[in-house]
């Protein structure tokens, strides 16, 4: 009986070990700014100010850009807008981020695309500038191109 005991004993102490390293397991990835402020020109619908939310989870990552400045001429339905968002990369090359994914927009409001999907490594340091966004509405390509680098800085992805 002595023996089940210490068993039983030996087996929450067990528990409670597992429970504690997990709650002092590291977080997972994480990008930084997770949120940055372009200045960008299209050959339609203008330009102007956009943001760029990153998310990261391991080696996958997603983009949002949204602006109010960057407007439609037309109404879109969600999910009708194919986005290319390629950024440069620190080390050299690029990284696209693409995807099908739009809310529903009435004309002569702002543009929002994604979350558009990606993949990073760790280390990866990622800048709008010297990039573009091209947007395939229609059958017509629609390109923009930052000004100037992202503030506050590049997207960095752990």
């Amino acid at each position: 009986m002595r023996g089940k005991q210490l068993t039983t004993v030996a087996a929450l102490a067990a528990g409670t070990l597992a429970a504690t390293g997990l709650a002092f397991a590291p977080a997972a990835a994480a990008v930084t700014p997770q949120s940055a402020t372009i200045n960008a020109t299209c050959n339609i619908g203008g330009g102007g100010e956009a943001t760029l939310t990153a998310t990261q989870d391991s080696t996958a990552a997603t983009i949002t850009l949204s602006s109010t400045s960057i407007t439609t001429p037309l109404p879109l339905a969600q999910n009708s807008v194919t986005s290319t968002l390629t950024l440069v990369n620190a080390s050299g090359g690029t990284t696209a981020f693409s995807g099908k994914k739009n809310p529903a927009m009435a004309a002569g409001s702002g543009v929002s695309v994604g979350p558009l999907d990606g993949t990073v490594a760790s280390g990866d340091s990622l800048e709008t500038y010297g990039g573009s966004l091209k947007m395939v509405v229609f059958g017509i390509t629609i390109s923009c191109t930052a000004n100037a680098p992202q503030s506050p800085g590049p997207f960095v992805f752990d």
